[in-house]
């Protein structure tokens, strides 16, 4: 029997049911948010979180006219009496602002305007309307025309749903996607104060005065600030990180990936998966990313050999653990960080209601940022909004790591002394030397401590800090993680014109055990012949090199090889 495909970039929740596509099933959601009944409700979750998919979703259960067997066999299906009174029962309005994203206000406002012209081709019948007067119809043709101007711009939803409900005879439902990503933009490129003032006035329009809405639901990463875009509404319903309500709605159940990785013959990578992408607790529940799921096993069809890898935060720049980490002795500890990316936890206040143009102006801002953006969750359960914060997973602790890496780059690359007194003793066979200037330059890091993080995490941390330091030596070729003789090894360093190689193993020495980790790694290298590639390269003196280290320290040894290529 044929599998169904992996719904890789597809948010559009009816072409994942008829197209035949693998859908984890969250119906469950409308009844969790018809019973928690909420007149504007907003859902803040980390980006790939499912979001658009179940705003889709609802979309399609709501509106007028839909087809209703596309929830035959899912959870709400099973909702008689509900179902009966919602499905298909409501005009709509949907609509997804994450595509918002001008270099300058002009340009951010008239993709604004092109949302709306879509949403309005896609109400477009209304034009037939025999309940619609002609000034009612010329007003939806304004609203698909290019040239919007500002006050027909700010009442646009407003309108469409006048208009629905004129036609109908029933209230709107808004759906509103990615509600702060033109905030988000807009502060990046410095027009915040024209955005704000654009989303302020649509959302009072459609959401605070507005007689003919039924509910709305709006979805983004931040709780933007009530005094900033939800001025004067009454109590909007927030489902936070926090909540409880619809905690698993958006994630995946540990239940939820286990059936997937059995649905694809997969159940053997399910420890591997958990590792890289499970973590996150949202409410009372522990999810994993989706959006790492699914391009995980998707990958794992095509080649069961693969490695895990970041599918989440390679989709962004993670400017916020960029400048959270450059933060480093400025309200942030190295102490703080290396506990985190050691997969302990910090306790620290939590302040859910952000604006963007705030959020970088202080760290205790930034402990929240890394929060809601998923950099960060919660290890367990609240104290009010004192939360102890923890790192979810192996994907998002490699980029603390790696930005920690870069850091320590650009810290050494101001020290060239040292780096070549570094090099020059690690060529010329000085183990002692090279010892202590590895040790002198890992006082501009953090250092990684004993903990639960998988030793391998610990080796990669402390072989990237002799990469960094590796790269700033012109006329060395260096490689790292090759296969070389009966293995892979660490680093390798050809130096063509001296017919000169270095391997380096590194260990990390769990309770200082030094000397012990040292003699493992001189011997993985001789065992499993390290040295055969720098050989048929024909390099003729070789330097093997056992390094072990923990926390800021390091113990180096070395063996010498004379070779003969001849």
């Amino acid at each position: 029997m044929e599998k169904k495909k992996m719904p890789i970039g597809i948010e559009d929740f009816a072409e994942i049911i008829t197209q035949g596509f693998y859908y984890v099933d969250k119906t469950s959601m409308i009844k969790e948010l018809l019973s928690n009944w909420g007149k504007v409700n907003l859902f803040t979750r980390p980006r790939r979180f499912g979001k658009s998919i179940n705003m889709s979703m609802l979309k399609y259960f709501f509106e007028i006219g839909i087809d209703k067997s596309m929830f035959d066999g899912l959870a709400i299906s099973k909702e008689t009496e509900l179902c009966e009174k919602y499905m298909g029962q409501y005009p709509v309005v949907s609509i997804s602002l994450k595509g918002i994203e001008g270099a300058n206000y002009s340009a951010a406002r008239s993709m604004a305007v092109d949302v709306i012209n879509e949403e309005t081709r896609r109400l477009s019948f209304l034009l037939e309307s025999v309940n619609l007067i002609q000034n009612e119809k010329e007003l939806l043709s304004r609203l698909m025309d290019k040239n919007l101007e500002d006050g027909t711009l700010v009442s646009s939803l407003r309108n469409l749903t006048e208009l629905l409900e004129k036609h109908y005879g029933k209230k709107a439902i808004v759906l509103i996607d990615e509600y702060d990503v033109p905030l988000a933009k807009a502060n990046e490129c410095g027009y915040y104060d024209e955005m704000i003032k654009l989303i302020r006035g649509m959302f009072h329009q459609a959401l605070k005065t507005n007689p003919n809405l039924e509910f709305a639901v709006l979805t983004g990463c931040l709780r933007v600030s009530k005094e900033s875009v939800f001025t004067g509404l009454n109590n909007p319903k927030m489902y936070t990180l926090l909540e409880a309500e619809c905690d698993e709605q958006f994630g995946f159940t540990d239940e939820e990936v286990q059936e997937m990785l059995a649905y694809y013959g997969l159940s053997g990578y399910y420890g591997i998966t958990k590792e890289w992408y499970d973590g996150y607790k949202i409410g009372r529940a522990n999810v994993y990313n989706p959006w790492d799921v699914i391009n995980w096993c998707n990958q794992l069809l095509t080649n069961p050999n693969k490695v895990p890898k970041s599918y989440w935060t390679n989709s962004s720049g993670n400017e916020e653990v960029q400048r959270f980490i450059q933060k480093m002795g400025n309200g942030v500890t190295k102490t703080q960080i290396e506990r985190l990316i050691s997969g302990e936890t910090v306790q620290k206040k939590i302040e859910e209601q952000l604006t963007y143009d705030t959020m970088y102006d202080s760290v205790e801002n930034m402990w929240s940022l890394l929060y809601a953006t998923g950099y960060l969750t919660q290890s367990e359960t609240p104290s009010g909004n004192l939360v102890r914060l923890t790192i979810p997973n192996t994907e998002v602790r490699s980029i603390f790591r790696d930005f920690v890496l870069k850091l320590f780059e650009k810290k050494i690359a101001q020290d060239g002394v040292t780096v070549s007194a570094f090099c020059e003793a690690l060529k010329g066979g000085n183990a002692t030397e090279t010892e202590r200037l590895f040790t002198a330059l890992m006082k501009n890091t953090i250092s990684v401590r004993d903990t639960a993080v998988r030793k391998e995490f610990k080796e990669s941390f402390y072989r990237g800090l002799l990469l960094g330091i590796l790269g700033f030596k012109d006329g060395w070729s260096v490689d790292s993680n090759r296969e070389s003789g009966d293995g892979y090894y660490d680093i390798a360093i050809e130096i063509e014109d001296e017919e000169l190689g270095i391997i380096i193993e590194v260990k990390y020495a769990e309770n200082a055990q030094f000397e012990q980790e040292c003699s493992k790694a001189l011997k993985q290298i001789n065992d499993n012949d390290y040295t055969a590639e720098l050989k048929n390269d024909g390099m003729r003196t070789l330097f093997k090199y056992g390094v072990a280290c923990y926390k800021s320290q390091c113990k180096v040894v070395v063996e010498r090889e004379e070779h003969d290529p001849e």
